[in-house]
């Protein structure tokens, strides 16, 4: 039997990384009053790196009811509390410390833990108790490793494989160990944002949009997905 074609990735390419930032702040707005008005909430889940911090700033410029809003991570490295290593340290400098959304409504992921899987299950019934059994997001925000990667799923981690778990620890990845939200977590959300920008990312961004499934990113669901990128990033597009 042959395989039908996987289904086409929406795609916007937008002059630069500001123009980027701002487009999908107001994007990323619209979500979240549509959800808030169809549910009473807007279940978030962002990732770290430059381009999400770009966005996180514009973020603070949209009119969005922070008040319903839940944000919760994508991915996080194993580093002391307010390292630049850690994701949620420029979350908060960035966005969290800006906006007023409730301190209770932020869950940043457990990675002091000394015993990471142990945390990364404590978070996964966090999450279950937040959003559900199984747990659905609103919006997963996603980036783009030059390497493939998405969230900290990595070519070649067990983590890359789990299908009955939510929440999971990684191994050593560019010297820290890392909890993360799995594929299927990650796909079951009701939308997904990639961001990508950088001439860097070009080769695998044309990768992703093919959807080769020999890179991680590769493996994410595509229907009710939206990849926003810049031209730079963009340029090995058709």
């Amino acid at each position: 039997m042959i395989e039908p074609p996987p289904a086409p990735l929406a795609v916007q390419i937008h002059a630069d990384p500001d123009a980027l930032a701002a487009a999908a702040a107001a994007w990323i707005a619209r979500r979240a009053r549509d959800a808030i008005e169809d549910r009473g909430r807007f279940l978030l889940a962002v990732s770290g790196g430059g381009t999400p911090l770009r966005m996180f700033h514009a973020l603070r410029t949209v009119a969005i009811e922070w008040g319903r809003v839940h944000l919760v991570q994508v991915d996080e490295r194993v580093a002391p509390e307010g390292s630049q290593q850690r994701n949620f340290t420029h979350l908060q400098s960035a966005l969290l410390g800006h906006v007023p959304i409730p301190s209770g409504q932020v869950y940043p992921m457990p990675v002091l833990d000394t015993d990471l899987a142990a945390g990364a299950q404590r978070y996964n019934r966090r999450l279950v108790a937040l959003a559900g059994a199984p747990p659905v997001f609103d919006l997963v925000q996603l980036g783009l490793g030059e390497d493939g990667h998405l969230a900290s799923l990595v070519p070649g981690d067990p983590a890359l494989d789990i299908v009955d778990a939510d929440v999971a620890a990684t191994a050593p990845y560019q010297g820290h160990c890392r909890m993360t939200l799995t594929l299927p977590a990650i796909d079951r959300a009701r939308c997904i944002l990639w961001l990508v920008a950088g001439a860097g990312k070009s080769a695998i961004l044309a990768r992703l949009v093919r959807s080769d499934q020999s890179i991680p990113a590769g493996r994410v669901r595509r229907s009710e997905a939206l990849l926003m990128a810049d031209c730079a990033a963009a340029a090995d597009l058709d």
